[in-house]
């Protein structure tokens, strides 16, 4: 059996006041981010006409382009749950998904260039904060 520590909770690789700030930024940015992909995603799905792409490259139907970011959100809003209830298999899955989140953001760029740019800079934030906070194989005990 694990060792309690004094505030009743097992210890965490990650239990410290400097790494709890940056954790909490990005579970909070996570669950924002999620939903908001999730609603551009639902838009794309019922309302494609609302997107005008000219010719490119990464050019997909709307329809998919919406399930995309639908199910990419539905990962972001999980993840984040996961770091703000101190899982540790959260914040590597959230580095990794902040970052295809990016990538699909950047090739929806020219679908929805503001939206999918300010989406990307917060995916960006949420990278920073996982990255920073981020201790592999720490044991937990100090």
């Amino acid at each position: 059996m694990a060792a309690m520590s004094d505030n009743g909770r097992h210890p965490s690789a990650y239990d410290s006041k400097h790494v709890i700030g940056d954790a909490v930024f990005a579970g909070v940015a996570l669950t924002v981010s999620g939903p908001l992909s999730i609603l551009q995603g639902v838009s794309a799905i019922a309302h494609g006409r609302i997107f005008s792409p000219a010719g490119y490259t990464y050019r997909f139907d709307l329809t998919a382009w919406g399930w995309i970011h639908v199910v990419i959100g539905l990962a972001l809003f999980v993840i984040g749950v996961g770091i703000l209830l101190d899982k540790a298999w959260a914040r590597g899955a959230g580095i990794a998904v902040a970052g295809i989140s990016m990538i699909t953001q950047f090739m929806f760029v020219p679908y929805y260039p503001v939206w999918s740019i300010i989406v990307m800079a917060f995916d960006l934030l949420i990278v920073w904060a996982l990255s920073r906070s981020f201790h592999p194989g720490a044991s937990g005990r100090r």
